[in-house]
């Protein structure tokens, strides 16, 4: 079986079906003579949208991409399981997003059903208009104002409004179109075959659509490029704080790079294990596992990092690498181990039920047997994971990898790991970095 699941996984993550499935849209489209088209599932009180159409509007400018809109509603409670946090950190994510690209400020309020249901009315209304884009922009930015209903009157007066019945009807079509498709997130494009979320993920649309195009690319790609020199030791070491569980493909990615980070800028990292979603009773749907196992690919292999022969851990093997990183920690060898263990579960499809496959991660990061014997018979592990998650709520957050610099706002997942950088070199009074640069 652990043979089975290594091939379907590489053979799943490989770049080679990936080709043969783009090449597949590709003839098709060609064979039945249509245009490049793309997707983008809207949603209206998600501040995601104001940052990520700008962007997409310019793509189907550049590249004559055609776009369908879609009307969708909140996530399901499944796919979304703590979503009174996620719309809390998004609103404040997204804002940080607009202000790093230099976007107009996206609106931190809090819209009730009665508003949410009119901005959807004017939506349905406003996707029939010449410059549909332009419209959704500025009815989510109506939803998310301060005054969202003297804003939303007056997207009202520009657009009009459809009845109730005919906006519902939409709002279903779009979620059914976006299950279809095989996503569960607003603010999300996509294009034959591939999901793009955000404005963070769409570099990778235009890469598919830039063909021989020598221009600038459009797209940002938010990341810490060439890091500086390690910094002569500070008279105050700035303190990472990174949350890590051992079933999350997106914190093999940032495992591999962080240490990097906080040795350029002199920062101690602290290792804060928690027990995974699915460990913890919140459910992970199988298009969610999907769609996170081919982005956290994409992710890896743009990063170098192998990944995408895969044991799963969930469960007993989750919990004994976490016995082990326990006492790993203490050591100074916490970041190694959880290396290794995330490279043998995600890049190399070992058992880590197994003691074979536990003594290889353990050791290749300096550990002995005698050390995963004792680790696998001392239980606070328990404990401290728990304590961890609790730590981990209390800033607002609830998924991994999560970081948080000294006592600043903390931020989710590995492709904020710029947002780090910035936090670093703020605590050291270093110069900002222009991100619309890099």
């Amino acid at each position: 079986m652990s043979a089975i699941r290594r091939l379907v996984t590489t053979t799943l993550t490989s770049a080679g079906l990936r080709d043969l499935r783009r090449a597949r849209h590709r003839i098709a489209r060609r064979i039945g003579g249509k245009a490049m088209t793309a997707d983008f599932f809207f949603q209206v009180d998600d501040p995601y949208g104001p940052v990520a159409l700008p962007y997409v509007a310019a793509l189907t400018a550049r590249y004559g991409l055609a776009l369908r809109l879609h009307l969708v509603p909140a996530p399901e409670a499944a796919a979304a399981p703590e979503l009174a946090r996620l719309e809390d950190y998004g609103r404040r994510d997204a804002q940080m997003l607009a202000d790093a690209l230099k976007l107009e400020p996206i609106g931190d309020g809090r819209p009730g059903a009665a508003q949410i249901a009119q901005a959807q009315a004017i939506a349905a209304a406003a996707l029939d208009t010449d410059r549909p884009i332009e419209a959704m922009i500025a009815i989510a930015r109506a939803c998310l104002s301060s005054a969202p209903d003297a804003a939303l009157d007056q997207m009202a007066e520009l657009y009009g409004r459809l009845d109730d019945a005919s906006s519902a009807a939409l709002l279903l079509q779009g979620q059914a179109t976006r299950k279809q498709r095989g996503h569960y997130l607003s603010s999300t494009t996509h294009f034959e075959g591939e999901f793009y979320w955000g404005v963070d993920r769409l570099h990778y649309l235009e890469a598919r659509l830039r063909g021989d195009d020598a221009g600038a690319p459009i797209c940002p790609v938010l990341d810490f490029g060439a890091l500086p020199p390690s910094l002569s030791a500070p008279v105050t070491r700035p303190r990472i704080d990174f949350y890590l569980s051992f079933r999350s493909p997106y914190t093999l990615v940032a495992a591999e790079r962080i240490g990097a980070l906080a040795t350029a800028y002199g920062a101690d990292l602290r290792l804060k294990f928690v027990l995974p979603m699915v460990m913890r009773g919140l459910p992970v749907p199988g298009a969610k596992r999907m769609y996170i196992t081919l982005d956290t690919k994409r992710e890896a292999t743009r990063h170098g990092i192998p990944f995408g022969t895969i044991h799963d851990p969930v469960g007993l093997g989750v919990e004994r690498g976490l016995a082990v990183l326990h006492h790993a920690i203490p050591q100074g060898l916490g970041l190694d181990f959880a290396r290794s263990f995330l490279r043998a579960a995600f890049a190399e499809g070992i058992d880590m039920t197994s003691d074979p496959g536990l003594l290889k991660a353990a050791a290749r990061a300096g550990i002995n047997a005698e050390t995963v014997a004792a680790a696998l018979a001392d239980p606070s592990w328990q404990d401290v994971a728990e304590a961890n998650r609790t730590d981990l709520f209390a800033l607002g957050l609830w998924g991994v990898p999560s970081f948080q610099v000294d006592d600043r706002p903390a931020w989710w997942g590995q492709d904020r790991l710029w947002r780090i950088e910035d936090d670093l070199r703020d605590a050291l009074g270093l110069t900002a970095i222009d991100r619309t640069q890099t």
